[in-house]
């Protein structure tokens, strides 16, 4: 099929630009069903990821994308639905869940590429963490979820920029968290955010 070239030649040419490689941390590649929550401050984030997964797990991750964005223009909608199976979700819908889509994506036991900082930052610290990525950790206790860093993506592609500029990222892949008995949406989010710091820490050295 024509969408899986374009899906395999766009990895492909994220990897000659900027590198993706991942750094596996208390944590290897598995066929687990898994939920990667990764910080966000390029557009070229999710990409990123897949670029860095081994390419069979490539190929069952779905990005959770934001419609009112990616579902604008036909080209752009495409890419994203099509070529790269995005789970598309209205951020600012008033439906009851509008996780509703993610909910079913993962029921349907796809692994999933999640920002749970909810829009992107300027890159350097992590935002704080919104109650979506708990809603999902208590409704599939049984899919691990993953933090990730990603370093230098927000050089490669910045806010301003059209065109990526060839820039070395590195994706840190932290050990699987779980949801505790008896914890709340609080203590998961600080202990998520915690751990994904710790990643950026490392990054830093």
């Amino acid at each position: 099929m024509i969408e899986t070239f374009l899906k395999s030649l766009s990895l492909h040419l994220v990897r000659w630009i900027a590198g993706a490689k991942g750094l596996w941390i208390g944590v290897e590649p598995s066929d687990r069903q898994r939920i990667y929550c990764a910080n966000h401050t390029s557009h070229l984030d999710a990409a990123l990821l897949m670029a860095a997964l081994p390419r069979h797990l490539a190929e069952k991750t779905r990005p959770v994308a934001a419609a009112d964005y990616w579902g604008a223009g036909s080209l752009r909608r495409y890419l994203t639905e099509d070529v790269f199976r995005s789970v598309m979700i209205r951020r600012e819908s008033k439906e009851l869940n509008p996780l509703g889509p993610v909910f079913q994506a993962l029921r349907q036991g796809d692994s999933l590429i999640f920002f749970p900082e909810g829009t992107r930052g300027p890159g350097g610290f992590l935002q704080p963490l919104k109650p979506g990525i708990y809603s999902l950790a208590r409704a599939f206790r049984e899919v691990e979820i993953i933090p990730v860093w990603i370093q230098n993506s927000s050089r490669v592609l910045p806010k301003s920029a059209k065109f990526p500029i060839p820039e070395s990222c590195t994706l840190y892949f932290g050990a699987a968290l779980r949801l505790d008995d008896h914890e709340d949406a609080t203590a998961f989010l600080l202990r998520l955010g915690r751990t994904m710091d710790a990643l950026r820490q490392e990054a830093a050295r």
